[in-house]
């Protein structure tokens, strides 16, 4: 891991009230690490890391029951929990695989409860699908001195996913910001990835003037710190403000069990409660950090990867988004549109950041299906050639 792998929005965020007290003078850096925050962070990334006692949390503000913490196990704590979906036809068929990857303050039971039970028998004839509990959400180890960079998240889907399943070839679907890690995974394997589905990229261009502070940008742009909708008021709590961030996570995340019976008290259990465990098992320090150093600390890369999609990578490329999503503009996927001419854009009205899929589910699945079935057959038709 490398210092460039940190967004310099963990630790330097503009405050609007010392912005408005501060006397004029010289111009700042657009950037300014000090030493100490140096070393603490090479600290940081050359210290092992200590495995926490198998049953308790490794902070006040996160839970300890046995989802959340189940990784603790010494066997669970060097990979990824993956759910994994195994072709149902007899041995012999020739199957593809495909690797789903779960947004923000999410985890695969996103996949697994809403588009896997809504494919066809075909489908899931043919079709081997992995969906993955990234680091730090779900069911996957939740070390509390990592940074969540990028970098960790990309080689432990690796090791958790290509590796230990012998990918040679797969297809990726990947939401939010998956997508990021998405991108991040066809740009390393561009001859393994046979076609890329994103759902609501977190892809906002830098404009030249903001380009020296582009972590900077996306991060205003994330997290507007607006009060209205609620959706960016989260985000802007999520991203703005650290201690705040983990009140909210001590109770909402610490608690999910106490809401999950509460939902199930007040609907009669007449409700799935999935999304309680998908949105809700997970640590700040895993949130924060994943925000910080995906989200924004890819601001400068987001462009080179589109433009590597768009020029070395033959697979096809597929983009979705709800118009009326108030956390990720649709403007997201139209620039990514924009920046890979062949990529196929379907904007859906009246769907949001989650009912894109929740709701929606079998049209999703379709959907999914025709992108594969299209992939395999451009494929053959290259193989013929």
């Amino acid at each position: 891991m490398q210092l460039e792998d940190v967004s310099d929005t963990l630790y330097v965020r503009p405050s609007l009230l010392s912005d408005a007290t501060k006397k004029s003078g010289p111009a700042a850096p657009s950037l300014t690490v000090s030493p100490a925050i140096a070393e603490l962070i090479r600290g940081k990334i050359g210290r092992a890391a200590p495995r926490p006692p198998r049953h308790a949390a490794p902070c006040w503000s996160d839970c300890d029951c046995k989802v959340c913490h189940s990784w603790s196990a010494s066997s669970r704590s060097s990979h990824l929990y993956v759910h994994v979906q195994s072709p149902t036809t007899a041995s012999g068929v020739e199957t593809e695989d495909v690797v789903f990857v779960h947004g923000f303050i999410s985890s695969s039971v996103f996949w697994t409860e809403t588009v896997f039970p809504a494919f066809s028998e075909a489908a899931k004839g043919r079709y081997r699908m992995f969906a993955v509990d990234l680091l730090g959400f779900g069911r996957s180890p939740k070390p509390a001195d990592s940074l969540y960079t990028l970098r960790e998240h990309v080689e432990m889907i690796e090791r958790s996913v290509l590796q230990r399943y012998r990918l040679r070839k797969f297809h990726v679907v990947a939401h939010s910001l998956g997508s990021v890690l998405a991108l991040a995974l066809a740009v390393k394997y561009p001859d393994a990835v046979q076609s890329l589905t994103l759902l609501a990229p977190p892809y906002f261009p830098v404009p030249e003037e903001e380009a020296g502070a582009a972590t900077q940008y996306v991060m205003r742009r994330v997290a507007p710190r607006r009060v209205w909708p609620p959706i960016a008021f989260g985000a802007s709590m999520a991203c703005w403000y650290e201690h705040v961030s983990r009140t909210i996570c001590l109770t909402i995340c610490r608690h999910h069990r106490t809401w999950d019976r509460l939902f199930r008290l007040f609907t009669r259990n007449r409700m799935r409660t999935f999304l309680i465990e998908a949105f809700m098992c997970h640590t700040h320090n895993a949130a924060w950090h994943t925000l910080h150093n995906i989200i924004c600390g890819s601001a400068g890369k987001m462009d080179s990867y589109l433009d590597v999609v768009a020029g070395q990578l033959a697979c096809e490329v597929a983009v979705f988004h709800g118009r009326d999503d108030e956390l990720l503009p649709v403007e997201c996927t139209l620039a990514v549109g924009a920046r890979v001419p062949r990529a196929r854009v379907t904007v859906y009205d009246h769907k949001d950041h989650i009912t894109i899929i929740v709701g929606q589910e079998k049209l999703f699945a379709t959907e999914l299906e025709d992108i594969w079935r299209r992939s395999a057959a451009a494929a053959a038709a290259g193989d013929g050639e």
